[in-house]
């Protein structure tokens, strides 16, 4: 048995992973390239590392976009065979994949405005929302903890991975020359405390596994601490008449945030929380986006995945979803009166890295003013807005407009539906009968290599951080480097990925330009730092030359 590793290769989008046996061939995950630069987006557009027509079947291990998203490209492409996956997670593709679809045409409309003006040939769209309604009729749902025969050679198991509704982590055994080995694909781990879900599963035994490192070397902050440090954050803007605006994953911490904020009023009854509470309660609550409705009604749906505590508080009548001065945004025209009012709200909003979406909107009206709040709650990737907000840009550009970054900025890694260094390690030491080797993959390299020597020292265990492309042998010995095939094919001409990337590095010289006339030349800075600056253009200007020559 080969696998190839062909996405979440040294980082957190893309998942795609071939597995081949001596009879059959199959992927798990077919995740889009998200939130990084322009040339990382340009892979979405590369021919699949594989004939799509010799795919027996898919496994998907949730319905987030990075492992679900070029799905209706394979289709388009001709894939028709099974793609098994959760229930929950076939309901919120068919909301998921459509919107997906329908960015797609955004935002190839807004590109080809511009090609057109040039005097070049518009390009088509990664795919429609119509053609991702299509790819729907090949899922197949599953569920939980029940053992599937895909075919004489082929059986898996769906276990709930905690991370969102419908979340996987895989088990696939796979028999070949009369011998069965194992190999456990996590997915997307959930915190073990993440709100309304169910902890992840244990699982008891695996001779291989391939596993996500997101935060493989970081730990996150404790349930109790993070509903406070959230309180506070929120009653201290709106004491400033402030507007509090939340970017948020259309699915899955949209969902859990409206539990938070349900919740809060359990957590303490002194005098001052109280007090913070019902200022909070006293201001709109508004979700805006269109995705996340239709994804809180899917939630709705599929309450049998909530953990015990939730159910038993839905069975007295508590919904977790919902409460006093929860409203939601569906129009645009709704969505923009937001932004034209003086009230103190709390707006959560999609995309939750702030790339595409109603939340630029929110942040282009609301990141100038010091009164307000930018309040992250999830991951944000290398490139991405949300993470030059993050990482304390002074200035951001929004639909062409320099906006000035006055707004508190704050980040709650808490509310991550990811496992941090502590449960990563957890979900290791749980098995009973330890993996031969592990794969590390869906993380940042450096985040990958901590975990990878947290992992050798605690347990021994052999690990491997692949790269693109790499192809591995699993057998019984020990695991065996075959190759590494080559980067697909873009369709895109080489000649516009070189203009495009002349275009994003005239953007990032005119933003150094900015900073070193705003930051850096200024009496307080030492001329050690300013020698290290020109050092470092000198050497910039050196390899310009060197690409002209």
């Amino acid at each position: 048995m080969n696998i190839t590793f062909l996405g979440a290769t040294k980082t957190v989008t893309g998942s795609n992973f071939l597995i081949e046996t001596n009879k059959y061939k199959f992927i798990v995950d077919c995740g889009m390239y998200q939130g990084v630069e322009v040339r990382e987006q340009d892979k979405n557009y590369d021919e699949f590392a594989f004939n799509v027509n010799e795919i027996d079947f898919m496994l998907l291990t949730h319905a987030h976009i990075d492992h679900s998203g070029r799905i209706p490209k394979l289709y388009k492409e001709g894939f028709r065979k099974p793609i098994i996956a959760t229930k929950a997670t076939c309901d919120l593709c068919s909301i998921m994949l459509p919107d997906s679809g329908h960015i797609q045409e955004m935002e190839i409309e807004w590109k080809n405005k511009k090609r057109v003006r040039k005097g070049e040939k518009p390009l088509d769209p990664l795919y429609t929302s119509e053609e991702a309604i299509e790819c729907l009729e090949i899922f197949q749902p599953v569920k939980y903890d029940e053992i599937v025969d895909v075919n004489e050679d082929i059986k898996v198991r769906f276990n709930d991975a905690g991370h969102m509704l419908g979340s996987s982590i895989i088990e696939v055994w796979v028999t070949e020359n009369g011998k069965t080995e194992k190999v456990v694909f996590s997915g997307d781990l959930g915190n073990n405390d993440l709100p309304l879900l169910a902890s992840p599963t244990m699982i008891e035994t695996a001779d291989y596994l391939v596993m996500e490192s997101t935060y493989g070397n970081r730990h996150h902050m404790q349930n109790e601490n993070k509903a406070e440090l959230f309180l506070d954050i929120v009653s201290e803007t709106l004491d400033k008449n402030g507007t509090v605006v939340i970017p948020s994953f259309a699915v899955g911490r949209t969902q859990e945030i409206l539990y938070e904020l349900n919740k809060l009023k359990e957590t303490k009854d002194d005098p001052e929380f109280r007090k913070k509470y019902e200022t909070l309660m006293r201001v709109p609550v508004y979700v805006d986006s269109p995705l996340a409705i239709s994804a809180t009604e899917i939630f709705k749906q599929n309450t049998d995945l909530f953990d015990d505590d939730v159910k038993e508080a839905m069975s007295k009548g508590d919904n977790p979803l919902e409460f006093p001065g929860l409203k939601f945004t569906k129009t645009a025209d709704e969505s923009k009166a937001l932004n034209e009012s003086n009230e103190s709200s709390i707006i959560i909003s999609a995309s939750g890295m702030c790339e595409v979406g109603r939340i630029k909107h929110h942040l282009k009206h609301n990141l100038w003013n010091p009164n307000n709040t930018i309040l992250f709650v999830g991951y944000q990737a290398p490139g991405t807005l949300g993470r030059k907000i993050v990482e304390g840009a002074k200035e951001v550009t929004i639909f062409g407009e320099e906006i000035a970054v006055n707004a508190r900025v704050e980040y709650i890694e808490g509310y991550s539906g990811h496992a941090d260094q502590e449960w990563l390690l957890n979900f290791i030491y749980s098995f009973i009968t330890k993996p031969k080797h592990i794969f590390l993959v869906h993380g940042e390299p450096e985040g990958q290599e901590v975990l990878r020597d947290k992992i050798l020292e605690t347990t021994n265990i052999p690990v491997t951080i692949p790269e693109f492309g790499e192809v591995y042998e699993l057998n019984d010995e020990q695991i065996k480097y075959i190759n590494k095939v080559d980067e697909p094919v873009q369709y895109r001409p080489l000649r516009l990925e070189a203009i495009e990337r002349i275009s994003l590095l005239k953007e990032e010289l005119r933003y150094m330009e900015k900073l070193v006339k705003k930051e850096i030349l200024v009496e307080s800075t030492r001329d050690e730092e300013i020698e290290k600056l020109n050092q470092k253009l000198k050497d910039l200007e050196q390899m310009i030359v060197k690409v002209l020559e």
